[in-house]
């Protein structure tokens, strides 16, 4: 039986990648329950919006590795999220902020 190497370089691992352009303008909110009433709460944590993305298909194999174009409305500081996922189905999820003048 003959096998062939799938993953010759770092981006054969890759199988979909996403980018949210603005991660902290949407917090995660969830409800606890307290004595038959409930309250919401920060979790400290954000949602990913995927403004962005790249993937594999069957039929297409190659991904994109630079973004599509944003422009941010208005100056400030701003927290970028990318998110990998693998081969595997691993993710991860980087947070950069930038400051936009």
């Amino acid at each position: 039986m003959k096998r062939d190497i799938l993953t010759k370089d770092w981006v054969d691992w890759i199988d979909y990648w996403a980018v949210d352009f603005d991660y902290a303008n949407k917090k995660e909110i969830v409800r606890i329950g307290k004595n038959g009433a409930s309250e919401e709460a920060w979790t400290g944590s954000y949602i990913f919006e995927n403004e962005w993305q790249s993937f594999r298909t069957k039929k297409n194999a190659e991904l994109e590795f630079e973004s599509s174009w944003h422009e941010y409305k208005k100056g400030g500081r701003y927290k970028i999220a990318i998110k990998v996922v693998d081969i595997l189905g691993q993710d991860t999820t980087q947070v950069v902020e930038v400051k936009v003048e």
